[in-house]
């Protein structure tokens, strides 16, 4: 079981956790949500809990709950700067079977 982030992304994590000033990583889980089933939620991580499971790439890390992980197990977080304006983490998930047209819930 893994969860990986490429070296873009790791950076984007790192830069992020400096200028907040503090933080153990990324916390990335799933909800309830949208047209297809799911959603990613995405925050800053303060603290490892008992029921957490911590995936580390190129110097960042990566805290997922347990009760998430079976969704997004296998999953990869790129960091995506197509223009000025558009840029952002891209969850590449082997686990979806389907996602909504706007892009922004997916089903398994």
């Amino acid at each position: 079981m893994a969860v990986t982030l490429t070296e873009s992304a790791a950076e984007r994590v790192r830069q992020m956790l400096a200028k907040r000033g503090r933080g153990v990583g990324m916390r990335v889980g799933v909800k309830k949500s949208g047209c297809a089933g799911y959603s990613y939620v995405v925050d800053y991580a303060d603290e490892v809990g008992p029921d957490d499971e911590v995936f580390e790439s190129h110097g960042a890390k990566v805290v997922v709950s347990r009760k998430d992980l079976e969704f997004i197990d296998g999953m990869t977080l790129d960091y995506v700067k197509e223009n000025l304006l558009n840029e952002g983490f891209q969850f590449n998930n082997p686990n979806v079977k389907d996602s909504c047209g706007c892009g922004e819930s997916f089903s398994i």
